[in-house]
């Protein structure tokens, strides 16, 4: 949450500070700010609202400043102010800062830096850090160019929580300093300049030659240099990675928003996901060793993400169980190491997260590796954190995705699963080598009958303008089928603000059905032709009740009392909510357009959730 951008060079500062934000809202955007060094004082300028709301800011086309660092907001302490926007600074406006994460001590440092004679004008925990470094840097008696390096060093040693951070010093308009803990920070290498972000696609517009920070590392960096130091002010060496990502993948193109766009990019990213891993006899995943003695050897699987991620574990649950027989239980990460799992060396633990950021997935990363679980990570993201902390990573190709609801990256992750639920089975030897056979061949058909599904869309956002104006809708399915009616009723909350639930089709009559009333939209899928009949049962019980039912199906069935029929292609039930899920998406994309709703930043949410 939040996203933060730097630049150092010979170049305005400003412009580029503020493209970078606009291309970081997704992670926040409820106020912004910039900072520049303005001859030798600091300038900074910051407003309430979108990034583009600092364009009305007096002033702000005259700055000319080459050394700068930028803020859009997600709030977390204290609410959207102008007050309480980025950059901060200190009582004596010698440092001003940009901050991403939580300081969970802020309020111990507040009173003590109080009784130092520190004042405070925000509600924001960001605040101390400034007067923590300007605290350290007047006790500091050695003059000397890392004076501000120790003092940086020193308020980051006494911060307990997850941070990157910016510095600015009029002290020093030729360095400006960065530090990493638990939350993502990346450095663009240019030519002669310098560029700071939390995400790639931010800069990628300027450079495809990144550093990418380890936690507790400090940076100082100056136009033509960038120095490394760990913790203890040790000078360490990084490499540079070149990104293969497009500054054009990052960009709408002829979209009128980031999503559709990505819902419409589904089949290459599935097929940029499968790539060579089917294509001989053995299926092959890069960077994945385990011998069939260790999976052989396993008594459960855990698969732990948030969100639409844990949708896909869900999906994967499934895949695993039916392929491989071992034991799958999914978990949302934010209540897994709380529960005190069950989890030994003959554990795998998969963890799936889009941005590979996200906290409570790293955190429960961590405490399967303490009780000597291997671990995998599947991210979409080379070089994010949680790929670094992991034994193994596996990487979903979907490329960057930009809109806060997640779609691409979904049926990437499905896929992706399913593969390495097949590699699985194939090591184990307990599954009929033709069913591996027939699902590899219905796994690489997805693509072109994604293209076929897209072309439904009409009909979809026609059923969008009937329903878009309700205040409760509902989800139904039963198997997968159930698992991606909690993937639909999410995307349909996280945009169009309506509220909306998943069930079990058949747990309809044990309670949920008591909500059914005339004219209620439900939205029921079935792909498996095993369970067809009772989930049709399950919607007479709603369409008798006067409910509006969509129906999203692969079987051939009879109209009886549904609003819309969607037709989808027929594939293997285990993979087909990769098919399902779109008319899902679409539905929710439309809704949120017909209610004039800003379907890419929808209120209150953040693309990366980097704080737990």
């Amino acid at each position: 949450m939040c996203g933060i951008v730097g630049y150092i060079g010979n170049k305005k500062a400003s412009p580029i500070l503020i493209n970078g934000l606009l291309r970081l809202e997704y992670r926040g955007y409820d106020s912004a700010g910039i900072a520049t060094i303005e001859e030798n004082e600091i300038s900074v300028m910051k407003n309430q609202g979108r990034v583009n709301s600092l364009y009305e800011l007096e002033g702000i086309n005259d700055l000319k400043g080459t050394i700068g660092i930028a803020h859009t907001r997600w709030a977390t302490h204290g609410k959207p102010s102008k007050e309480n926007s980025h950059p901060h600074q200190d009582n004596s406006n010698s440092f001003a800062v940009v901050h991403n994460g939580i300081i969970e001590n802020y309020n111990e440092l507040r009173e003590f830096l109080t009784e130092k004679g520190y004042n405070f004008l925000s509600n924001t925990d960001t605040e101390v850090i400034p007067n923590l470094i300007h605290y350290y840097f007047n006790k500091d008696e050695n003059n000397d160019e890392n004076r501000i390096l120790r003092a940086v060093k020193s308020a980051c040693s006494d911060l307990i929580g997850s941070y990157a951070i910016e510095i600015l010093s009029k002290y020093n308009k030729n360095n400006m300093i960065v530090v990493r803990k638990d939350s993502p920070l990346v450095i663009g290498k240019g030519n002669g300049e310098n560029y700071i972000s939390s995400d790639i696609p931010a800069i990628l517009s300027y450079t495809k030659d990144f550093y990418l920070l380890d936690d507790n590392e400090i940076v100082k960096l100056s136009r033509n240099k960038v120095m490394f130091y760990d913790e203890n002010l040790k000078e360490i060496q990084k490499p540079v990675k070149s990104i293969e990502w497009g500054a054009s993948s990052a960009e709408k193109g002829e979209y009128a928003d980031f999503m559709l766009k990505e819902i419409y990019e589904q089949p290459k990213a599935i097929r940029e996901t499968i790539g060579a891993k089917l294509d001989n006899g053995i299926i092959e995943i890069q960077g994945l060793s385990l011998d069939r003695e260790y999976i052989k050897s396993l008594n459960k699987i855990y698969i732990i993400a948030c969100g639409t991620a844990m949708h896909a574990g869900l999906v994967a649950k499934t895949i695993f169980e039916k392929l491989c027989k071992i034991p799958v239980e999914v978990d949302i990460a934010s209540e897994f190491r709380y529960r005190n799992p069950l989890i030994d060396e003959n554990t795998l633990s998969i963890y799936i997260t889009q941005s590979g950021e996200t906290a409570d997935t790293i955190a429960a990363l961590k405490l399967a590796k303490s009780k000597k679980s291997k671990t995998i990570a599947i991210s979409n993201v080379i070089g994010s954190s949680i790929t670094r902390e992991a034994d193994y990573s596996i990487y979903t190709h979907a490329g960057p995705e930009i809109a806060v609801a997640s779609t691409k990256a979904y049926t990437s992750q499905v896929i992706l699963l399913a593969i390495l639920g097949m590699y699985f089975a194939q090591k184990l030897g307990k599954t009929d080598k033709e069913i591996i056979s027939n699902l590899k061949k219905d796994i690489l058909q997805l693509p072109n009958q994604i293209e076929e599904v897209l072309k439904s869309s009409d009909k979809v956002k026609q059923f969008a303008k009937k329903v878009y104006k309700e205040k409760d809708m509902f989800f139904l399915g039963r198997g997968v089928d159930y698992a991606v009616s909690m993937e639909g009723s999410l995307k349909l909350k996280e945009i169009s603000y309506i509220h909306s639930e998943s069930y079990a089709a058949g747990e309809l009559k044990h309670g949920p059905i008591a909500l059914i009333e005339n004219n209620i939209t439900v939205i029921i899928t079935m792909t498996n032709s095993k369970l067809v009949e009772k989930s049709i049962s399950n919607v007479q019980e709603v369409i008798t009740r006067g409910a509006k039912v969509l129906a999203i199906t692969s079987e051939e069935i009879k109209n009886n009392g549904f609003e819309e029929i969607i037709k989808i292609p027929k594939t293997n039930p285990l993979i087909s909510p990769v098919l399902s899920v779109i008319p899902m998406q679409i539905l929710a994309y439309y809704i949120s357009k017909e209610k004039g709703l800003d379907v890419d930043k929808p209120r209150n949410l953040a693309k990366s959730v980097t704080v737990e």
